[in-house]
């Protein structure tokens, strides 16, 4: 669903110059991506008509349209986000109409314009596959198998886009995986060929290739059907000539089956509101914010730091999902006045309560708090999870339809893992999401383990294993001046989280 939370340049051209056409022509801005970054492409494909009312009639002598001749009667402005989140999905604005002249601009308002917006069918057929595996070989006889699967579609350029990911079994010869969703709009049809690797994890992340086997969805389907197993096999390496070799260890499928199930959209039209809450790092190794080497430094030329930005990208998305735009926001790290180093204190200054309205209120309590705290440190992520996770499971008890996302902005490693990690597993039964933004030049390496798209599921201190991936880590520096913008890479994953919630409960949307 990448259109639905892209608002940034690039997600306009997904969202709104690319509409769904009767030949299915493929979402360009999003195909590419996905093949630049290679994450999984779970989009709504997203049909936009217009309408307009009581236009001013600029030539009032003619009624006869002429395409080189068009004139200019005005225009709107909007994000996709504003016009999904309404109940009927569709918006109406004032057609605003600039006159230019050589000292200033004025604007007329020049009657209605209408947006609606239409989901494709498409996006709600979904596949739901039990898959399994048999006498899966290792050439190490003395070494354990955790294997995981990863299910790609092929391109016109013979590559491969990763579209789905099983969780990691441990110590498993004959593994059967949890339940895997695919959406049509991913794999493109039933006949276009998928490709299934078999992995043995690796906790450096050079995860060893068991075997593959390459089916459609029909052929899938048909293997399900006969109970039969299909053989895994290994291409030749690179520079030998000998055959693919084939593998006793065999992929069954147990289960398939195909239903249309409600998206994103559907769950936000019936009522679900997306919740934002902000947590700022204010650990010393940001630099004094009053010298510009500071990642908190205040650009007097209204240019934003880092942390403003990603502020600035993520909440203008999110608060259209919520209906009051209230919002958490949070510091760490850093000293209030005559106060002891806090780990989580409201960013507003309250001791009472910790929202503030809209994204320019978090700017505002964070630009404030910049002059009445003392930067210190460590760098911890316990506190504030935990407070997030509190909100989420209070609302969840007084049967609140939100789902809770956290945004947290950092320059350092984080001190307190393992606190971390048993913090994210708790969460992980809760509807929340957590995103983290990496600013500054430091080695993030030790941060992707918190991001299970990087390995397997957070376990806790007590053995626990996180109930599903709530975690999105993103280095800043890895999208800053690049094609993709930090809203669209932090928020790939949350329509992936959120129906992965929303379906293990088997909540269904409002009608």
């Amino acid at each position: 669903m990448g259109n639905c939370f892209s608002d940034d340049a690039v997600g306009r051209s997904a969202a709104g110059a690319t509409p769904f056409s009767q030949n299915n022509t493929s979402n360009t801005a999003v195909d590419c991506f996905l093949l630049s970054r290679g994450y999984r492409g779970l989009y709504s494909q997203i049909e936009l008509s217009f309408s307009a009312s009581n236009l001013r009639d600029r030539d009032v002598f003619s009624q006869m349209l002429k395409l080189d001749e068009q004139q200019y009667l005005g225009e709107v402005t909007c994000v996709l986000s504003e016009i999904v989140t309404q109940s009927d999905r569709s918006l109406t604005l004032d057609l605003v109409y600039r006159e230019e002249s050589t000292s200033s601009t004025h604007t007329h308002h020049r009657g209605k314009f209408t947006v609606h917006a239409e989901e494709c069918v498409s996006s709600k057929t979904t596949t739901e596959m039990i898959l399994r595996c048999s006498d899966l070989e290792h050439k190490d006889l003395f070494s354990r198998i955790d294997p995981f699967l990863v299910i790609s579609k092929t391109v016109e350029s013979k590559s491969s886009i990763p579209v789905c990911k099983t969780e990691v079994i441990k110590n498993d010869l004959n593994p059967t995986w949890k339940p895997v969703f695919l959406n049509m709009q991913q794999v493109g049809s039933k006949d276009s060929p998928l490709i299934i690797e078999c992995y043995n994890f690796n906790n450096n992340g050079k995860h060893e290739l068991i075997g593959k086997v390459q089916k459609s969805l029909v052929e899938l389907e048909k293997l399900s059907f006969s109970g039969e197993g299909e053989n895994l096999f290994l291409l030749p390496s690179a520079g030998h000539d000998y055959h693919i070799k084939v593998l006793k260890s065999q992929l069954f499928v147990d289960k398939f089956s195909e239903s249309v199930q409600p998206t994103f959209l559907d769950y936000i039209a019936g009522g679900y509101e997306m919740n934002f809450m902000v947590a700022v790092d204010f650990t010393a190794s940001n630099g004094n914010p009053r010298l510009p080497d500071s990642l908190h430094f205040i650009d007097p030329s209204g240019r934003p730091n880092s942390y403003q930005r990603a502020i600035i990208e993520v909440g203008e998305v999110l608060q259209f999902y919520d209906s009051d735009k209230r919002f958490p926001a949070w510091g760490f790290g850093a000293r209030p006045i005559d106060g002891p180093v806090s780990h989580c204190f409201n960013l507003n200054g309250s001791s009472h309560y910790c929202e503030v309205e809209g994204t320019q209120g978090i700017l505002m309590a964070y630009t404030s708090a910049l002059h009445n705290v003392s930067l210190a440190g460590p760098t911890l992520f316990g506190p504030v999870v935990n407070n997030a996770a509190l909100i989420a499971s209070q609302s969840l008890a007084s049967g609140g339809r939100k789902y809770f996302v956290l945004l947290i902005i950092t320059d350092g490693v984080v001190t307190d893992l393992q606190e971390t990690k048993d913090a994210l597993v708790k969460a992980s039964d809760l509807p929340l999401s957590i995103l983290i933004v990496g600013v500054g030049g430091a080695d993030f390496k030790e941060m992707e383990v918190l991001d299970a798209d990087k390995g397997e599921r957070l376990e806790s201190t007590t053995g626990r294993v996180a109930s599903r991936d709530i975690v999105q880590f993103v280095p800043f520096r890895d999208v800053q001046g690049g094609g993709i913008s930090v809203v669209q890479e932090l928020l790939a994953e949350i329509p992936h989280q959120f129906l992965a919630y929303i379906r293990s409960r088997d909540v269904q949307p409002n009608s």
